[in-house]
This record gives C-alpha cells, sequence and structure tokens, in this order.
C-alpha cells in the first residue's frame, strides 16, 4: 500500500471516529434533555404571631422593648398617655360618692332634731283637741238646754273635727320620722352606689388598659406608631411572634399530593441553613380556592388542577429556623424523593 493509499484510510477512519463521537453526543444530550429534571417544591416557615393593640385611645408614650427583643409573658411592652380617661375617673368617683352619701342617709333615716320636733307638734295637737272635745261639749250641753245658738254648736262641731284630723296627721308625722325611710328608698340608693360603683370600676379598668402586657413568651417582631403619636381604640401597636409555635407551609398542586398525606413524614432541606436535612411531618391539607387553581393551557391531554395549602412541623426544633426562611421538598416528575 501506497503512502497516498495509507492516508486516504487515515482520513476515512478519523471522519468514521468523528461521526461516532457526535452521534454520541447527540445520544447523550437528548438522554439528558428527554429525561424528567428533578424538580422543587418550595415552602417557608412561619409562626404564630400576636397583634398588641389597646382598648381606649391614647399616645405612646414610652415602649419599653424593640425590634428583636425576646420577651415573656407579662412583661410591659407599651405605655399609653390617657389623661380622658384619667378625667372620666375622677367623675366616676364623685358620683359615686355622692349616691354613697344619699344612701347613708336613707339608711339614717330622720335626724333625732327632727323626730323630736314632730313629737312636739304632735302634742300640740293633742292638746288642742282635748280643748276643742271639752268646747264642743259645752256648747253642746247650752244647746240642748235651748240657751245656745244652732250657729255657735256647728261652729263649735266644725273646729273639734278639725282638730282631730290635725291630731292624726300630727301622729302620722311623728311616726314616719320614727320609722326612717322606706324600704323601697334604701334599695333605690343602694342601687344608685351599685351603679356608680360599676362606673368606676369600668373606668378603672380603662386606666389599667393604658399599661400593655405581653401575653405570650416570644420576639417583638414590629413595632407601628412612634412615641409620641397618637392609636386609636383598637388599633395595632407592635406585634409579637412565638417562635415556639412555628411551622412550614407548602403550596402543592394536587397531581404531587401522591406522597402528601397527613401523618406522612417528608425530606426536605433548608437553603439558609447550608442545605440542613431535615424531616417535617405533614399535619394540615386545605384546597386553597378557585383562587389558586392550575390552569392547563392545552385544550387536550391536560387539566384544571387546585393547589393545597400543606402544613409540616420539623420532628425536632430546629435552633436558627427563622419565620420566613425557605424549605425545600425535592421531586422528580410527580414523585416526592
Amino acid at each position: 500500500m501506497n503512502d497516498n493509499e495509507k492516508y486516504s484510510t487515515n482520513n476515512i477512519l478519523l471522519a468514521l471516529i468523528a461521526v461516532v463521537v457526535v452521534i454520541g453526543l447527540i445520544a447523550l444530550t437528548g438522554f439528558f434533555l428527554l429525561s424528567p429534571p428533578d424538580d422543587f417544591i418550595m415552602g417557608q416557615a412561619e409562626a404564630t404571631q400576636v397583634r398588641i393593640s389597646g382598648k381606649v385611645s391614647g399616645r405612646i408614650a414610652a415602649y419599653y422593648h424593640g425590634e428583636g427583643d425576646h420577651v415573656k409573658k407579662g412583661d410591659t411592652l407599651v405605655f399609653l398617655d390617657t389623661p380622658e380617661v384619667h378625667a372620666k375617673l375622677t367623675q366616676a368617683e364623685s358620683a359615686r360618692s355622692a349616691a354613697e352619701a344619699q344612701s347613708a342617709k336613707a339608711i339614717a333615716g330622720a335626724r333625732s332634731q327632727e323626730i323630736t320636733g314632730a313629737y312636739e307638734l304632735w302634742q300640740k295637737a293633742t292638746a288642742g283637741l282635748e280643748i276643742a272635745q271639752k268646747s264642743f261639749q259645752r256648747v253642746q250641753n247650752l244647746y240642748d238646754k235651748g240657751v245656745m245658738s244652732a250657729q255657735k254648736r256647728d261652729e263649735a262641731e266644725a273646729n273639734y273635727k278639725a282638730m282631730v284630723a290635725t291630731e292624726k296627721a300630727a301622729k302620722s308625722q311623728y311616726e314616719m320620722a320614727q320609722a326612717g325611710t322606706r324600704t323601697e328608698d334604701k334599695r333605690v340608693a343602694a342601687a344608685l352606689v351599685n351603679q356608680a360603683s360599676g362606673a368606676v370600676a369600668e373606668v378603672e379598668s380603662y386606666i389599667g388598659e393604658s399599661i400593655l402586657l405581653s401575653p405570650i413568651d416570644g420576639e417583638v417582631s414590629e413595632r407601628f406608631p412612634q412615641v409620641g403619636e397618637l392609636v386609636g381604640s383598637g388599633a395595632p401597636i407592635m406585634n409579637l411572634t412565638d417562635m415556639n409555635d412555628m411551622w412550614i407551609s407548602f403550596n402543592v398542586r394536587e397531581d404531587l399530593l401522591k406522597n402528601i398525606k397527613i401523618g406522612a413524614e417528608i425530606n426536605a432541606f433548608i437553603p439558609a441553613l447550608d442545605n440542613l436535612p431535615v424531616v417535617v411531618k405533614v399535619y394540615y391539607m386545605k384546597d386553597m380556592g378557585t383562587y389558586a387553581a392550575w390552569r392547563a393551557t392545552k385544550t387536550t391531554g391536560q387539566f384544571d388542577a387546585k393547589t393545597f395549602e400543606v402544613r409540616a412541623r420539623t420532628a425536632e426544633k430546629i435552633p436558627d429556623l427563622r419565620p420566613g426562611m425557605s424549605v425545600i421538598i425535592k421531586k422528580k416528575g410527580n414523585e416526592i424523593l
């Protein structure tokens, strides 16, 4: 074989090798392109939040904790300046004092001087009645003998009857003074005292609302108004996050729920913690409504699918896990890995 033939043979071999390599690369590329890639279901760590607000309006006088501070249940968080409530307390206490004075007066009844005066008036009326009775008797005797005119007799009788009524009225006034205030009046006075005391207790409870305490052990996540700003009744002042009550929330299309059941344990990892592997246990599943449905784009071969909110907790507490951190579930196709 001459040199030209050897050169031609080498070229053919090189061409064949190049074709085989290209075919192999194309086949390998097609394998990777046609194989379904690994995919992810992204979730997010969440925690219970408690919103702090007051029952009364006022100005923020002072904050006792800043954002990021850890607080214990019962710690003082905010102090509100509420001068209007203190003014209402003064009014309520004054009304209670007046009601108590009226009640004491009703219980004590008439003063001793009033009782003595009523008794003396009764005695005076009794004496007048005795004189009127004797005068009438004398006039009646003279009338019977024909000495006294009928006019004089009638006048004496009328005076006697008037004194009888006067004596009865005086005696009733004396007995009423002795008996004191009626039972019904005493009850009314006592009810007014209770009403006034209730008003005082209500205002005092509003004053207690000017100092807001932490209802939980948690972390101050947000503060809204600044010191000196006016806040209304029920307006949010700050948020507390309960770091001991955390969970992971995933939004999962329903065709990916094959291995996700209530009580199922799923492997996941946390990118923010250097891809820390964790095991999460599903405890809640609920569809998110039609607004979160996945709509098919093809007229055939696909269908609309609902999205479900899936909540899970880690098997053990993750010390550095914070609300908002991503938690990833790895899947391949429709299978959870």
